[in-house]
C-alpha cells in the first residue's frame, strides 16, 4: 500500500466548477440556514430532499418486508444472502458501463426513468403477494432487476448533488442524504414492522411504490441546466478505462475505496441477519425486527448530523479513522448480545460509525475528483458501495447457515476490525486527510 496521499497523474483537466448562480433556479435570494441545513437554500436540492425523504420511507418499508418474506418463505439465513446477491450482481456488472452514460445523459432525466421503474417494480412485487403465488425465487428476481435500476440511479444520484449545490455546500449536502435515508430507516423499518403483523408484506410494497411518486414530482419540478462532464470523442470503452485509471493511480481514493470494500463485504453482512436475529436469537418477532433496524437509523442519522453540522471541518481523516474502528467493534458487540435493549443500544453505534465512515469516504472522494470525471469514479465508489455488499451477505449468510448466526456476523465484524487495525498502523496519512 502506497503511503502518498497524493499521487494523481494528469489523466484530465477538471471541468469548472457547477455553481448555481445565487438568484438562479437553484437558490433563493437572502434565505439563511444553520450550518447543518445549508444545502436546503438552494431550490432545486429543497425538492430532492423533500422528495427522497418520502420515497426513501417507501424503501426502507420494502427492505425490511423483502427480507422477512425471504426468511417466512425458506427459514434459511443462506436464502437471505442469495436474495441480497441478486440484487449486486447487476451492480458490479453493470456500474463501470453505468459511470459512462452518467457521464454523458443529463442526470436529472436519467433519474426519473430510473425511478419510475422501479415504483413499477414495486407494485409487480406486491401483486405476486397479493396473487399468493410468490416463492423466494421470484423475489430475487424482482432484487435483480431492482439492482439493475441502482446500477445507473446510484452514481447519478451521487454525481447529481453537485448540480444542485455547487461545491461550496457539497460536503453539506452529502451528509443531509445520509440524514434523510436514515430518518427514513428508522421510520421506514418501524412502519414496516407493525405493518407486517397487522396486514402483511403486500402493503409494505404498495406503499413504497406509491412514495416513489414523491422523488418522481421533485425531479421534474427542478429548473437544471444540463450538466454534461464527459463530451468528448472517445469511444465508451476508453473513457471507462480512463476512469478506471485515474482511480488507480490516485492512492487517496484508492485506499478510501478500499475502505469501503472490506467494510461492506464483511463487517455490514450482519444487517443481512437481522431477520434470523429478532426470531430465533432475541425471539422478538416482527415488531423486534423493525425496533432493531430503526435503531441502526438512529445512529446512523446522529452520524449524519454529526457530519453535516461540522461544516469545512479539516480534520476529515480522524473522523473517518473514528468511524472505521467503531463500526466493525460495534458489529462484534452485536453478534454476541442476547437481550433485545442491549443490541438495540449497540446498534445505534454501529449505525453511528457506518455513517461517519461512509459519509467522510464520500466527501473526500468527491472533492478529490474532478468533475468530468465524478460519474465514473461515483459509479466505482457505488459498484463496491452497493455491489460487494450482496457478496458479503451471501458469504455472511452462508457462514451462519453453517456454523450460527452470531458466529457468521461475529466473523464478518472481526475481519473488518482487524483491517481497520491495519490500516491505522500501514497508513497513517489516512488520518491525515483534510
Amino acid at each position: 500500500m502506497e503511503n502518498d496521499p497524493t499521487s494523481t497523474p494528469p489523466l484530465a483537466t477538471p471541468a469548472a466548477p457547477v455553481e448555481p448562480a445565487p438568484d438562479g433556479p437553484g437558490a433563493r435570494r437572502g434565505i439563511t440556514l444553520p450550518r447543518t441545513f445549508a444545502a436546503l437554500k438552494h431550490r432545486n436540492y429543497r425538492l430532492f430532499f423533500f422528495g427522497q425523504l418520502i420515497s426513501l420511507v417507501g424503501t426502507w418499508m420494502q427492505n425490511v418486508a423483502q427480507a422477512w418474506l425471504v426468511y417466512q418463505l425458506t427459514d434459511s439465513p443462506f436464502y437471505l444472502g442469495v436474495v441480497m446477491f441478486a440484487s449486486g450482481v447487476p451492480v458490479l456488472a453493470l456500474s463501470l458501463w453505468a459511470g459512462v452514460v452518467v457521464d454523458r445523459v443529463p442526470k436529472q432525466r436519467l433519474l426519473i426513468a430510473t425511478q419510475t421503474f422501479m415504483m413499477l417494480l414495486a407494485f409487480v412485487l406486491a401483486a405476486d403477494v397479493f396473487l399468493g403465488t410468490v416463492v423466494w425465487w421470484h423475489v430475487a428476481i424482482m432484487a435483480f432487476l431492482l439492482g439493475t435500476a441502482n446500477s445507473f440511479d446510484a452514481p447519478a444520484r451521487q454525481a447529481f448533488v453537485v448540480e444542485m449545490v455547487g461545491r461550496a455546500d457539497l460536503m453539506n449536502a452529502i451528509a443531509l442524504n445520509s440524514a434523510i435515508f436514515n430518518s427514513a430507516r428508522i421510520v421506514g423499518p418501524a412502519v414496516a414492522g407493525v405493518a407486517l403483523a397487522a396486514v402483511g408484506t403486500a402493503w409494505c410494497f404498495i406503499l413504497n411504490g406509491v412514495s416513489f411518486l414523491a422523488v418522481i414530482a421533485g425531479l421534474t419540478m427542478m429548473n437544471v441546466k444540463p450538466y454534461v462532464g464527459a463530451t468528448s470523442k472517445e469511444s465508451p470503452v476508453a473513457q471507462m478505462r480512463e476512469g478506471v485509471r485515474y482511480i488507480w493511480h490516485h492512492a487517496t481514493i484508492r485506499v478510501l475505496i478500499a475502505i469501503i470494500a472490506v467494510s461492506n463485504v464483511f463487517a455490514f453482512g450482519y444487517s443481512t441477519l437481522l431477520p434470523a436475529f429478532a426470531r430465533d436469537v432475541l425471539h422478538a418477532g416482527e415488531v423486534g425486527y423493525g425496533m432493531l433496524s430503526a435503531s441502526i437509523g438512529i445512529g446512523a442519522l446522529a452520524g449524519a448530523l454529526l457530519i453535516a453540522s461540522l461544516g469545512e471541518y479539516q480534520h476529515k481523516g480522524r473522523l473517518l479513522t473514528a468511524g472505521n474502528l467503531l463500526f466493525p467493534a460495534m458489529v462484534l458487540g452485536v453478534a454476541f448480545s442476547t437481550a433485545l435493549p442491549l443490541t438495540m443500544g449497540l446498534l445505534v453505534f454501529t449505525g453511528l460509525g457506518f455513517m461517519v465512515q461512509n459519509a467522510t469516504v464520500n466527501t473526500l472522494i468527491q472533492t478529490s475528483v474532478p468533475d468530468n470525471l465524478r460519474g465514473r469514479v461515483m459509479s466505482v465508489y457505488m459498484m463496491v458501495f452497493q455491489g460487494f455488499f450482496p457478496v458479503g451477505a451471501l458469504l455472511i449468510g452462508a457462514l451462519a447457515e453453517r456454523f450460527s448466526v452470531p458466529i457468521g456476523a461475529g466473523i464478518g465484524g472481526g475481519v473488518a476490525l482487524a483491517y481497520s487495525l491495519y490500516l491505522l498502523w500501514r497508513a497513517p496519512f489516512v488520518r491525515q486527510l483534510a
